[in-house]
């Protein structure tokens, strides 16, 4: 059965999505920046997950006209779900879609939340402010249903066609339309939650756990760092046990894993619950530039160089490998912290939008080969950067190797580090 969909907010989560269904319905993409529904009518994905191609399908439309959500009967609301400065979720865009879709409810619709909320955010925020704005009452003339997104940004091989999708409704009729939808689009992989809440809980603690998994290693990265072994060589012996974890120490950025524990934790505290483990790896996570750079101040004493005196290159400025997305990430906070002590810190990345990396205030240069650095720090390992080694970060300078070379992404071997000092997360 074909249907008229609407897809609000196209960003990693909706467009996507929205093109996928496409091929079997007629789908209105709807985001509130007209500049980005202008590119992407053009054929132009900013974020350089999808080809011109996959945009031009005769069933799509993209819009940032609210009028032409009207038509629809199912809305799948994909917006973001971010934290403020203190950490508090920021219900706003939620908060307006509902209010937009809202407006073009009509008696038998569906609307489906994919935005990554705590438990019970959709019943007890969405729900209301779709009834308030549409005179309606749900389950009667309505229903609304959740389906949480597990986009990854960057990965080619777990995509909408291939992930399994967890599905919640109101009602048993409502489940069955989903379930039927979003088969069309992954080849019937569905998992049935029993009600609305557990499909939030589960999307919540998926990036939870990652976050913690990281911080441990992160935090074992520090501890064995002071008993002078390498924390790879404890990380490749451990690995050989089947049931070991592998998780690597490192940054976190992005738009989930830092933030998404955040929402399971505003909600335990209005419960009058205060979770520990949970802030705790955010904690970790949280502070590792400021751990690294001081490890950098510490390698630079070591070797009898002034910090003031020399120049650092950081390669990679995204949150993630290959991915161009700026947003969220962490090299920024690793650029301040360096700053406070170093005469240049200078960003080198060919993955992003060159003109957006500069309106970020860092000091960005077109080349490795720029000038002389002391210190190179890989913080994210692009494949377009070509390096797996020692030997081969030094190559990208052109003759004039640094004295140290800093790998925080776990994908350096020490091959050719000769004298040069070599250090690992």
């Amino acid at each position: 059965m074909s249907r008229k969909i609407a897809v609000v907010g196209l960003g990693y989560v909706g467009l996507p999505l929205a093109v996928a269904l496409a091929r079997a319905h007629t789908v209105v993409g709807f985001d509130i920046f007209a500049a980005r529904v202008d590119e992407l009518k053009c054929g132009i994905d900013r974020n350089g997950e999808l080809p011109a191609e996959e945009l031009q399908q005769p069933n799509l439309l993209f819009t940032s006209e609210q009028s032409d959500l009207g038509e629809a009967s199912l809305y799948i609301v994909t917006v973001p779900t971010p934290v403020d400065d203190a950490h508090v979720p920021d219900l706003s865009p939620l908060r307006d879609s509902s209010d937009a879709v809202g407006r073009y409810l009509k008696r038998g619709d569906i609307v489906v939340f994919e935005s990554t909320v705590y438990p019970g955010c959709t019943e007890e925020v969405c729900l209301p402010r779709l009834e308030a704005a549409s005179g309606l009452r749900a389950p009667a003339d309505f229903t609304v249903g959740y389906s949480p997104e597990r986009i990854n940004p960057g990965d080619r091989e777990h995509t909408i066609s291939t992930m399994i999708k967890i599905v919640a409704a109101q009602t048993p009729e409502t489940l069955a339309v989903l379930t039927e939808v979003y088969g069309q689009v992954n080849g019937g992989r569905i998992h049935q939650a029993p009600n609305i809440k557990t499909a939030e809980a589960a999307k919540v603690i998926e990036n939870t756990q990652r976050d913690l998994n990281i911080a441990l290693m992160n935090e074992l990265s520090m501890l064995f760092h002071r008993l002078e072994i390498d924390t790879q060589d404890v990380l490749a012996a451990a690995g050989t046990k089947w049931n070991f974890l592998k998780f690597q120490p490192g940054l976190v950025g992005g738009h989930c894993i830092p933030v998404d524990p955040y929402y399971l934790t505003h909600k335990a505290e209005m419960l009058g619950y205060h979770p520990q483990i949970i802030l705790a790896g955010r904690r970790i996570n949280d502070q590792m530039a400021r751990y690294v750079s001081y490890e950098i101040l510490r390698m630079l004493a070591k070797l009898g160089l002034s910090a003031k005196e020399c120049s650092i290159l950081v390669l990679g400025a995204t949150f993630k490998p290959d991915v161009r997305d700026l947003r969220n990430s962490q090299v920024f906070e690793l650029v301040a912290q360096l700053s406070q002590f170093s005469k240049t810190v200078a960003v080198y990345d060919p993955v992003p939008d060159q003109a957006a990396l500069r309106k970020t205030g860092l000091q960005v240069v077109d080349s490795p080969q720029t000038q002389v650095y002391e210190v190179v720090v890989l913080a994210v390992n692009h494949s377009e950067f070509g390096v797996g080694s020692v030997s081969a970060v030094q190559e990208m300078l052109n003759g004039s190797p640094a004295q140290i070379v800093v790998d925080l992404t776990g994908g350096l071997s020490r091959e050719g580090s000769g004298h040069t000092y070599f250090w690992q997360l």
